[in-house]
């Protein structure tokens, strides 16, 4: 039996990892008199693209402003399909939507949580024009399957990458030597913290330059620096643009986050390994399943309870992690289940169903760099004590 002890102090389910040298970056930026899009912004794109090796990289407001800019970079727009998986964040099938073209879902392989290429082919027609794949939680697509179809079909790839910094597929990095786009996330929970935040990467010319102009609201791509010397006011409206660009303030953090990245991401794969390790043992819960051919950037730890072997089942599981005061969260309801969704395309249980088997069993546990040595040894202690407490 177990001898688990509830712990008196909550642990939560995210906390982003600042030290003093981001403080002080913050400081001297202020101190500076230069907030707005600047030079630490334009430092951060360099910096961020020669880490990934990648040739170019546009700083966003956000991740969902980077996938906006992709599509609408690539031309995609009325009449077109885009193809994305049900298992993500809204804003991935959102961003089609405010490109004028029609998200059309593919279901995912049950063993990584990512889109299945061969859901994807499926789902293939004449009006098809790009694909969305997510790199669930850090895991990594089957890219030279979904890079296959895209060069036979004509497809443009727009890698939703807002979980995989630092993730690997066959050796190299998420970003490097891209065929389409990467799109990243800088949010509070993320691998890197901007507060809120993202970078659009590519090696393609052509969409740097849209990029540029869609996201700096239709300007000229120099018009940043119009109020320095030797700047000019002068600029034209290209597009009917957005305010999407990132700020120095934000800059000045993701340049310090950067240079601590592969600390942190150590930090991470230590804590994560703990974790695949010790629920290995435990018959009543799946570990996430990793291939060979693949790097986890750990940016989410998403355990899987096997309902079978017990008599709660997942969100029970959770509010009995809450009780034992370890945070959660889950990654994620599909999109396919909002109400906006099902009320456009009358979308119904049993249409994606190795979606609906992964989300009913899915947990997120806490992981992220500050988490203690105790804390993580109490985290699957816990779950241990769930488990022996409901097991049939």
């Amino acid at each position: 039996m177990s001898n688990f002890t509830k712990r008196e102090t909550f642990i939560p389910y995210n906390q982003p990892d600042l030290t003093d040298a981001e403080i002080h970056e913050v400081v001297e930026t202020l101190r500076s008199g230069w907030i707005a899009k600047g030079p630490r912004t334009v430092k951060f794109e360099q910096e961020f693209a020669k880490y990934l090796g990648a040739k170019h990289a546009v700083a966003m407001n956000s991740c969902t402003a980077a996938l906006h800019v992709a599509l609408l970079s690539a031309g995609i727009g009325k009449g077109d399909e885009v193809i994305t998986t049900p298992m993500t964040f809204a804003s991935t099938a959102n961003t089609i939507l405010h490109v004028g073209a029609t998200p059309v879902f593919a279901d995912i392989d049950y063993q990584t949580g990512c889109i299945d290429p061969d859901e994807i082919e499926k789902k293939i027609t004449p009006r098809t024009k790009a694909v969305i794949p997510v790199h669930y939680s850090g895991q990594v697509c089957d890219l030279d399957r979904i890079y296959e179809m895209a060069d036979k079909y004509g497809l443009f790839v727009s890698e939703d990458a807002a979980h995989a910094l630092g993730s690997r597929y066959k050796g190299r990095l998420i970003g490097n030597h891209l065929k389409g786009t990467a799109a990243y996330s800088f949010y509070a929970t993320k691998n890197l913290t901007t507060g809120e935040g993202g970078m659009l990467v590519t090696d393609d010319d052509q969409i740097d330059a849209k990029a540029r102009i869609w996201a700096g609201q239709g300007m000229s791509h120099n018009a940043w620096n119009r109020y320095a010397k030797g700047g000019t006011w002068q600029y034209d409206i290209c597009e009917p643009g957005f305010k999407y660009n990132m700020f120095d303030i934000q800059a000045a953090l993701g340049l310090v986050q950067l240079s601590r990245l592969e600390d942190m991401q150590l930090r991470r794969l230590k804590i994560a390994q703990k974790y695949q390790r010790e629920f290995a043992k435990i018959d009543a819960v799946e570990p996430p399943f990793v291939p060979e051919y693949t790097t986890h950037s750990w940016h989410l730890y998403v355990l899987r309870i096997v309902p079978e072997l017990l008599t709660i089942g997942r969100d029970q599981f959770i509010t009995e992690l809450n009780e034992r005061n370890v945070g959660t969260s889950v990654h994620f309801i599909p999109v396919t289940d909002m109400s906006t969704y099902t009320k456009r395309y009358g979308f119904q249980k049993g249409d994606f169903p190795q979606t609906e088997k992964h989300f009913e069993r899915i947990i997120s546990l806490p992981l992220y760099p500050t988490l203690t040595e105790e804390q993580s040894d109490y985290i699957v202690a816990a779950v241990r004590d769930i488990v022996e407490k409901y097991h049939k």
